[in-house]
């Protein structure tokens, strides 16, 4: 390991912690911060890094001359794979020598504070057309796509004001669950849609934790059998509470 000074060593560890918790808290697994921060350590000749990862917190460790020891506690996430993108994109311009430890700290410090999440009225749109086009792909008719397009819109606006009042995440999805299954019944019910099943499910699609469950089986995959279990645990969760929304209305119809 080469010899830094203290000053030095403390920047390198700030860089390598700010590039795990941006990756960590925007959808990226727990392999690749690891990865990525022993990547950046050795790059600046710091090869005796130990990092450990989990989704709620990461610590990262050097030992040898000087020895530091630092955590950073993970308490909000979300998706946002274009911050995981631009990171990948910086930690590779410093394993191949472009940027200074100075420059690169600038540049994540930067791209933590700076938001690339798009307006709630965009991913109300968005989620709109995608529940109508989920009802076609899962070969319903297209006299449902209107009834679960516009449900769909409307229970995910309503996920994000209920989120935005009661930050628990299970709680706003079992709540918008109810509400789809409600709607979905009234469409049908009222003669606006055909099938009940198709547009109930074409509506909750935006609700299903299809990254979570992606991630929890490439760590388990790659051996981090704790950041595993714990997003698969967090994918059973909204799954269960999108399952108990649909059937506490199916039940009393």
């Amino acid at each position: 390991m080469n010899i830094h000074s203290q000053e030095q060593t403390h920047l390198i560890t700030q860089v390598c912690l700010l590039a795990g918790k941006i990756i960590l808290q925007n959808g990226g697994e727990t392999y690749r911060v690891e990865d990525t921060m022993a990547r950046i350590a050795s790059a600046y000749g710091i090869n005796s890094s130990q990092s450990f990862v989990t989704p709620t917190g990461l610590i990262f460790a050097i030992d040898g001359y000087t020895q530091i020891t630092r955590l950073i506690r993970i308490s909000d996430r979300s998706t946002n794979l274009l911050k995981v993108s631009l990171v990948n994109d910086i930690s590779r311009r410093i394993c191949s020598g472009d940027l200074e430890t100075e420059e690169a700290h600038r540049l994540l410090q930067q791209l933590d504070v700076t938001s690339y999440d798009y307006s709630n009225r965009l991913k109300v749109l968005a989620s709109t057309i995608a529940c109508g086009c989920f009802v076609i792909m899962f070969q319903g008719t297209w006299a449902d796509f209107l009834p679960a397009a516009f449900i769909g819109g409307f229970a995910y606006l309503f996920f994000l004001i209920a989120h935005h009042f009661v930050p628990i995440k299970f709680f706003a999805e079992f709540m918008t669950s109810i509400m789809v299954g409600l709607l979905a019944v009234l469409a049908v019910h009222l003669g606006f849609g055909q099938d009940l099943d198709k547009i109930i499910i074409g509506s909750v699609m935006p609700l299903v934790p299809g990254l979570h469950i992606t991630n929890a089986v490439r760590d388990l995959m790659a051996g981090h059998l704790v950041s595993g279990l714990s997003k698969g645990a967090e994918a059973f969760l909204t799954a269960f509470a999108i399952g108990a929304g649909i059937a506490t209305v199916l039940s009393f119809y």
